[in-house]
């Protein structure tokens, strides 16, 4: 089933970056809008800083991966959010037609649904951190915790804890400052979606978590039927879900948990 997740957010208020996302706003859904997008840079309004985005697709996990460039830095630096193992070939091709420097592999938290790229980038560009959530317990390169800033280039996201979906779940928001790309954007991975919102019963995931991690997004608030609802109605829906046991999290999550690497004994970020 076709997962939407929330990809593009105009932030009206953004509080502390030690605390939860919080905004009114729209979400803005990939399709047509988001489209006409995907093909140009953002531009900030007072700073010739330009933001490159690019949504790619994985499509056996349903997996939404993103480019985000810095293209008006010398350099080019680049990073992938949720990259998967399986298209690392066309993604790295796509840095390198774009003329990009790749310098970090980002994960909103430890899948359960597909093998991250992260440990195949890094074995064929060396130069590239991986980037996960010291509360996910996993192996990276860089462990983060909310607060922490990404930089690159002059561009930067800042990193908000959004757990509920599973015990480590964070959400990248790009920069605040007259520097910076408009309108804001918010990676949630699968915490929040368009219209929905990521399970919670496995991996350390807690539905009173998510409903506070979640219910301050304003549109989502309005129109989202399980975030409409009250928090125990919430975790009534969350418990009674009955969904299918994930096809791939025997397999994934050990590997996720060590960047990627499947074979754990050999090789660890």
């Amino acid at each position: 089933m076709l997962r939407f997740r929330l990809l593009s957010v105009p932030f009206a208020s953004v509080l502390s970056p030690k605390a939860q996302i919080t905004c009114s706003s729209l979400a803005i859904p990939r399709s047509r809008r988001l489209r006409s997008q995907m093909d140009s840079a953002y531009t900030t309004s007072s700073h010739p800083t330009k933001l490159l985005f690019r949504q790619l697709f994985e499509k056996e996990s349903s997996t939404y991966t993103y480019l985000l460039a810095d293209a008006s830095h010398p350099e080019k630096p680049s990073l992938l959010v949720d990259p998967v193992d399986k298209t690392i070939d066309r993604d790295l091709s796509l840095v390198k037609d774009l003329g990009l420097k790749l310098i970090y592999a980002i994960n909103t938290h430890v899948h359960a649904d597909h093998v991250t790229g992260t440990g195949l980038i890094k074995s064929k560009l060396p130069g590239v951190k991986s980037v996960i959530s010291k509360a996910s317990n996993a192996k990276a390169d860089l462990l983060i915790e909310p607060g922490d800033k990404i930089q690159f280039g002059d561009l930067f996201l800042e990193v908000r804890a959004t757990p509920g979906h599973t015990l480590g779940c964070i959400t990248y928001v790009t920069g605040d400052g007259p520097n910076q790309p408009q309108p804001r954007m918010a990676f949630t991975g699968d915490a929040l979606l368009i219209r929905g919102c990521g399970r919670t019963d496995f991996q350390g995931g807690s539905s009173e978590q998510l409903y506070k991690s979640v219910t301050t997004v304003g549109e989502e608030m309005l129109h989202n039927p399980r975030l409409t609802k009250d928090e125990e109605t919430f975790k009534n829906i969350m418990a009674n879900l009955n969904l299918s046991y994930p096809k791939m999290i025997d397999v994934a999550v050990p590997a996720n948990m060590a960047c990627g690497f499947q074979d754990t004994s050999s090789k660890m970020c």
